[in-house]
């Protein structure tokens, strides 16, 4: 009885927890790039967050080893020293991740948190192509409607930012004096590139699908550990974004310095996006494909509220039918027929495969 209600509590806590991420990951980026001020470095951020990434790994890796230093170094030793080529098949994720996180630090500084959210479901579509590419795996047909309501959403979405729907003092019933505090903090903030936010979020959906499937299939029949494979791919990554750091901002490192703009609110980013993988890798455990599918559309609709009354973001018609397409298309696409007719089984004793599922589908 005590395993149920544990089971069902990790799996609701699960729920909160990725929604909160995934809704204030969406926000923050937006405010944190948006805001009045002296503005960070993307790439150094990005590089901040693998270096936490690594730290927490090592940390859980060490817990794992039963917290005995020598098991922990021979653990290490033998997955990334004494196995070189399975640790050069992580580099390719690693550089992967690098560029797709600077890419969402270039689309939240360009696209509304709302629109960010929403668009940013299109890695669903292209993780489903490298799946079919990649993977062999066949997709239901209710995966492939899903899909098409997925790209008919997003294009409404994008349409209706087209028109000036976002435009900051275009929302009828606005005060006088809102209107003028609006479109004093537009002018404050860094200019806006649409169209740049598209691509770049376009770019990352491209790149997540990629990376995810790619590493899925190199994590089949490999015994170890999520952490430890988080270890690999923050070790590889960091070179890659030092790299990054001074191939696209060197001399403004070199003239401001490395941590410029930094302030408690960066650094909070920082811990976010670091965490942000890590929750996943925990949730995947115990949230199903519809819970998943409850925690982004959540997200997106939280994402959509607060935008307006932090962003002054214009709500209209078409963007929440926009909206509603892509939340329809999340659940039709976690919806699996065969389990739907199957009856049920107990959850008692999982097997050691389903407890080492380390990637969601989607």
């Amino acid at each position: 009885m005590n395993i149920h209600v544990n089971a069902n509590t990790l799996k609701y806590v699960s729920l909160l927890t990725l929604t909160l991420q995934n809704a204030i990951l969406g926000l923050s980026m937006r405010y944190a790039r948006t805001r009045p001020g002296d503005i960070f470095l993307s790439s150094t951020a990005v590089l901040m967050s693998e270096f936490v990434k690594l730290i927490t790994c090592l940390v859980l890796v060490f817990n794992e080893e039963g917290k005995d230093a020598q098991k922990f170094v021979r653990s290490l030793h033998r997955t990334i020293i004494a196995n070189p080529m399975d640790t050069l098949k992580v580099c390719v994720p690693s550089l992967v991740y690098i560029v797709q996180n600077n890419l969402l630090y270039v689309s939240a500084s360009h696209l509304d948190a709302a629109t960010y959210q929403v668009t940013y479901q299109l890695k669903i579509l292209t993780t489903a192509m490298f799946a079919v590419v990649i993977l062999r795996r066949k997709l239901f047909n209710t995966q492939w409607g899903a899909l098409v309501l997925l790209v008919l959403g997003i294009v409404l979405v994008q349409l209706a930012q087209t028109d000036g729907g976002s435009s900051v003092g275009g929302a009828t019933g606005k005060t006088a004096s809102t209107a003028a505090s609006a479109t004093l903090s537009s002018a404050m903030a860094p200019e806006q590139n649409r169209m740049l936010g598209l691509w770049a979020a376009l770019g990352a959906c491209f790149l997540s699908g990629f990376a995810g499937i790619y590493f899925e299939k190199i994590l089949k029949g490999a015994e170890i550990s999520v952490w430890m494979r988080n270890v690999q791919l923050s070790l590889l990554s960091i070179p890659f974004g030092l790299l990054t750091c001074f191939v696209n901002d060197g001399s403004r490192i070199y003239n401001s310095g490395f941590f410029h703009g930094y302030d408690v609110f960066v650094w909070y980013l920082v811990l976010l996006q670091a965490g942000g993988g890590l929750i996943v890798a925990v949730v995947v455990k115990y949230a199903d494909n519809i819970l998943k599918g409850f925690a982004t559309s959540l997200a997106i609709i939280i994402s959509c509220i607060a935008s307006i009354y932090i962003f002054n973001f214009n709500l209209t018609l078409q963007f929440s039918a926009g909206a509603m397409l892509v939340i329809a298309s999340i659940f039709l696409y976690g919806y699996d027929p065969s389990r739907a007719s199957a009856k049920p089984i107990s959850h008692s004793n999982p097997s050691a495969g389903d407890e080492e599922k380390l990637l969601p589908r989607v």
